[in-house]
């Protein structure tokens, strides 16, 4: 690809940069003043233009800035300094270059420029906290969600850590006949099993050491509205009892109290757990499990959405744009084949984590494949894309040993990163560090480790 570059520079420089002009399809102009430089900008389109921040006043770098026929924008400088970064990262430059200048990093940027290929415009539209996707699996979802919005049927959401569960309760909750009263969301992998029973249902003053008031419960908080049970795969078989008496009630009993009291709310709960399987192993009642999935959706990976990763990825670079108050207004080509490489063991939510680092990290308007850290997602992607191999496993081992085996395997190839982890068994980092803890995995610091 064709480059053109226009660099400000003294005569010295001229000496170090004369290797450029042997470079193949590059054309190189170097000019020693502002009004030079002016009118060269002036004269026609440049692929990139160098400014030493020797030679130009910051006004100058400024103005050149804003002048679209400057195209690409690098500094060079022959001493760094925060001052300077904060200047590169106002302007946009995509990179600030030491002096005496390297022509080999000159040629490295401009060659990266030329490989990220044409720049996709961000889309107008929806929040960052609303449903996206345009492949086949996605339309299935939102079909399922316009079926099961206008009725109080309870809804249970199942997929993988990371798809959006929760997204698709507030979708249910926002288009139903309850929008106009609250939502309240429960993590019951997240709260303790000794204060979830309080939580859900309160409790009278004098219930329990450290009851010192009455406390209204989630339920109750959501009377005329919907309350969103996540990660209920992880709730204890006691605590499920007690949901399911809500379900046929319609009423709670607070901890410590001695009388019903109705609630008139819509239950929707989520599990990235397989609870047939919880069920066969006990952990998982059957009569709360056909009682919550009166109708069932199912979010699928990231992996499975086709070109949902470059939807999504356009979709969130937009809001974080927006929210950091950065001038982005595209992606390269190049960038989101990087995006749609990705296995995405961590699902939209890594995606959109991605993507903010990305926008924070942009220097100028458009995206490149440089602002993209992908070094947490590429060890989670080499695990899940590795080809099978024989289990190991007689038939007669098991469950537990298996499982246990698997952990072990995981966290070592995670660094015993919990999150990393979790993100790769599809389960909630607290039930792993709970299964750590059960099988007496301690070489992991279960608790410490993100």
């Amino acid at each position: 690809m064709k480059s053109d570059l226009l660099i400000l520079a003294d005569e010295s420089a001229r000496r170090d940069l004369e290797e450029l002009a042997e470079t193949p399809d590059l054309t190189v102009e170097i000019v020693h003043g502002a009004s030079a430089m002016l009118e060269r900008l002036r004269a026609g389109q440049w692929t990139a233009t160098l400014l030493s921040l020797g030679l130009a006043e910051q006004g100058l770098v400024e103005r050149v800035a804003t002048l679209d026929a400057a195209g690409a924008l690098l500094l060079s400088t022959p001493s760094s300094s925060l001052t300077v970064a904060i200047l590169a990262e106002r302007i946009g430059a995509i990179a600030v270059l030491p002096e005496p200048i390297e022509p080999a990093q000159i040629v490295r940027h401009l060659s990266a420029l030329g490989s990220e290929g044409k720049q996709v415009p961000l889309p107008e539209g929806a929040g960052a906290g609303e449903l996206v996707g345009e492949s086949a699996p996605m339309t299935e979802v939102f079909s399922l969600i316009a079926k099961a919005a206008p009725s109080d049927s309870t809804v249970l959401i199942t997929g993988e850590s990371g798809t959006g569960k929760e997204l698709v309760a507030r979708a249910l909750h926002t288009y139903s006949g309850r929008a106009a009263g609250p939502f309240i969301p429960v993590n019951c992998a997240a709260i303790p099993e000794h204060l979830l029973e309080s939580e859900l249902f309160g409790h009278e003053k004098g219930a329990f050491t450290g009851a010192v008031a009455r406390r209204t419960g989630r339920f109750e908080r959501a009377d005329g509205g919907t309350i969103f049970l996540d990660e209920i795969g992880d709730m204890s078989v006691v605590l499920q009892a007690k949901v399911l008496r809500v379900l046929e009630d319609r009423a709670v009993e607070r901890v410590g109290g001695e009388s019903l009291r109705p609630v008139d709310v819509r239950v929707i709960a989520a599990t990235n757990q397989e609870l047939p399987i919880a069920i066969d192993d006990g952990r998982f009642r059957e009569d709360l499990f056909y009682r919550l999935a009166v109708m069932e959706i199912h979010l699928p990976p990231l992996r499975a959405r086709g070109g949902d990763v470059r939807t999504l990825a356009l979709h969130f670079a937009r809001h974080f744009a927006a929210a950091h108050g950065r001038p982005i207004t595209a992606i390269t080509e190049g960038a989101l084949a990087r995006l749609e490489e990705q296995r995405w063991a961590g699902n939209v939510r890594e995606l959109r984590n991605v993507m903010d680092r990305a926008v924070l990290l942009t220097g100028g308007d458009v995206i490149r494949s440089s602002a993209l850290r992908l070094g947490d997602a590429t060890p989670r992607a080499s695990a899940l894309s590795e080809p099978s191999a024989p289990s190991g496993y007689p038939p007669s081992a098991a469950l537990a040993h298996v499982e246990a085996d698997h952990i072990r395997r995981v966290l070592d190839h995670s660094g015993g990163q919990i999150g990393r982890a979790a993100d790769v068994l599809g389960i909630h980092r607290n039930t792993l560090a709970r299964k750590i803890r059960e099988y007496g995995l301690d070489g992991t610091d279960a608790e410490g480790r993100s």
